[in-house]
């Protein structure tokens, strides 16, 4: 990855960090609710999100953690939020597979979740940039089971 791209995808992750996009519960009725953590380091992940029709219209976040837990969640949101839950579960994988080093067939889909290619060079923080994913994950294998 040429140097200029790591420094963009640096201030990507730092700008979410500082100003996390969608940080902070509603605590909705509508809402459904995962909390995960990540024992090896420490992080904690709260995720809600709001389906209706099939369709991802909230998803809130509050943790505490690293730079890389924080500022994922914070991309993660932005990136699902507006989408059919079909199509988030398959960039939600897309994005695994990014974080271990392949590259995804539409980079585009994944907008600024691009920004953590290069977490597959450190390999203890893919738990960490994987955190949210995987409680949006959860919470919408929930939705499901619950919508039939």
């Amino acid at each position: 990855m040429p140097m200029d791209l790591k420094s963009l995808y640096r201030a990507v992750i730092m700008d979410n960090y500082k100003n996390p996009k969608n940080k902070g519960l509603t605590k909705g009725d509508k809402y459904e609710f995962v909390h995960l953590n990540n024992p090896s380091c420490g992080d904690e992940m709260n995720v809600e999100v709001l389906v209706e029709d099939g369709v991802i219209k909230d998803i809130h976040h509050d943790g505490h953690g690293c730079s890389i837990s924080m500022s994922s969640a914070s991309v993660m949101s932005e990136t699902l939020k507006g989408m059919k839950v079909s199509d988030a579960k398959r960039i939600i994988l897309e994005f695994y597979e990014l974080v271990l080093g392949n590259l995804p067939e539409n980079e585009e889909e994944l907008g600024e979740a691009i920004a953590y290619q290069g977490v597959k060079d450190f390999p203890a923080r893919i738990k960490c940039a994987t955190l949210s994913w995987k409680a949006i994950e959860k919470a919408l294998s929930e939705v499901e089971k619950k919508n039939g």
